[in-house]
């Protein structure tokens, strides 16, 4: 399982998420306009939730019905299949 950054990140970027990251599977990069947790590199340890201001990460199983389309994205940021 691995963690997924939703739309409230998009234009936010606020990086807290960063900097709790035990295995630094966040990225950002200058032509995203939100930030990615790399699927592969994700240990699910669930620390990067409860910093994010804007309540923007969920377990992969547990994002709302209305942000599903973000898993995807994320897996698609790294050139990985959704599973």
């Amino acid at each position: 399982m691995t963690y997924i950054i939703t739309e409230p990140c998009i234009d936010t970027k606020d990086k807290s998420c960063l900097e709790v990251c035990p295995v630094d599977c966040i990225y950002d990069k200058d032509e995203w306009n939100q930030l990615f947790i790399h699927p592969e590199e994700c240990i699910d340890c669930g620390a990067c939730v409860e910093p994010c201001p804007v309540d923007a990460i969920f377990a992969d199983d547990e994002v709302p019905e209305k942000w599903q389309g973000f898993v995807a994205k994320n897996y698609e940021a790294f050139d990985l299949e959704a599973p």
